[in-house]
């Protein structure tokens, strides 16, 4: 028996063609093409919705939270679901929605690098391998997924690594899940992190600031002076900072607004293991949260549900500590 399968739709590349003068745009083709895209008839019986239709960069964390509302109310009726995105913020919804849907059915996000006016366009292979994934048996219980040039990759840790490539998303350190091949789906691993942090608000105030070598501390205190509610700190390294910012983030953490370091490499955790001043160790010393290997955007995001759900800073730094 097919399995049924909602493919939702929210804009992005995959949805754009060109349009002489006006660049790449989006346009309202694609939701049409998709109900007649015979590729699709055999692999699952198809609904399609239009939740949108805009470029990526557009895309908001409170429309991230209810895009997850809409899922977790409409997969009742499905197996699973994909979700076309654009790709510039799709590893940020993604792992928004892998923490906050209440689902354990198969959510697969996807995507393409290349529109429809494009040689070699990448959107109608991309589709088939996520409708594939979402159909699949094996993809139950292993949080949303990212099915991109026929790799699946764990919304918590896929990156885009590339502006244009077709093979952009991958997870630099802990590799695929799976693959897609003509004849069959083949998973190699298991994400072994399930987090769930479910709520219906989330607390935008929440600022990244990326460190730079000889950066000064407007950024944190202007974030003071907004009254934010959490800084993330892309650091150096192991967690390592300028020591020109500290006075700031003394006064952010008399403030009240929890600091939480992650690392600017692409790969690795922080650590408290550097004693001098801005080092790990002594920022840990002062209160800051050390954020293991989470990359600041999916940090920002993560926060915003935490606030949003314990409201109280101190109740987010106990649950950080424990679950980091």
């Amino acid at each position: 028996m097919k399995k049924k399968i909602i493919i939702i739709t929210t804009g992005g590349t995959i949805a754009m063609k060109q349009n002489s003068p006006f660049g790449v745009v989006p346009n309202d083709e694609f939701t049409a093409g998709l109900l007649s895209f015979e590729q699709l008839k055999d692999l699952a019986t198809i609904d399609v919705h239009e939740y949108a239709n805009i470029p990526s960069p557009y895309m908001t964390p409170e429309k991230m939270l209810e895009l997850a509302k809409f899922v977790d109310s409409e997969i009742e009726r499905y197996d699973g679901a994909v979700i076309t995105h654009g790709t510039d913020t799709l590893e940020e919804t993604a792992y928004f929605l892998n923490l906050n849907l209440k689902t354990e059915k198969p959510v697969v996000f996807t995507a393409a690098m290349r529109s429809s006016s494009e040689l070699g366009l990448d959107g109608p292979r991309n589709i088939v391998g996520a409708v594939r994934a979402a159909a699949c048996e094996e993809s139950k219980g292993k949080g949303v997924l990212v099915v991109m040039d026929d790799a699946i990759n764990s919304a918590r840790d896929v990156v885009k690594t590339d502006s244009g490539r077709t093979d952009s998303f991958f997870t630099p350190l802990y590799g695929l899940l799976g693959t897609i091949d003509p004849d069959k789906i083949t998973y190699y691993r298991k994400a072994l992190f399930h987090e769930k942090i479910q709520t219906d608000t989330i607390e935008p105030n929440i600022d990244l600031i990326k460190c730079v070598s000889g950066m000064d501390s407007r950024f944190l205190d202007t974030a003071i002076r907004q009254n934010t509610r959490a800084i993330v700190l892309e650091a150096f390294g192991r967690g390592n900072i300028p020591p020109a910012i500290i006075p700031a983030v003394r006064r952010a953490i008399a403030a009240g607004i929890l600091v939480v370091v992650v690392s600017r490499t692409y790969t690795g955790r922080v650590l408290p293991e550097y004693g001098y001043e801005g080092g790990g160790l002594f920022l840990q010393k002062l209160g800051v949260i050390l954020g293991s290997d989470l990359k600041g955007p999916k940090m920002r995001l993560r926060l915003m549900l935490l606030f949003g759900k314990y409201k109280e800073p101190q109740i987010v730094r106990d649950y950080l500590e424990k679950n980091t």
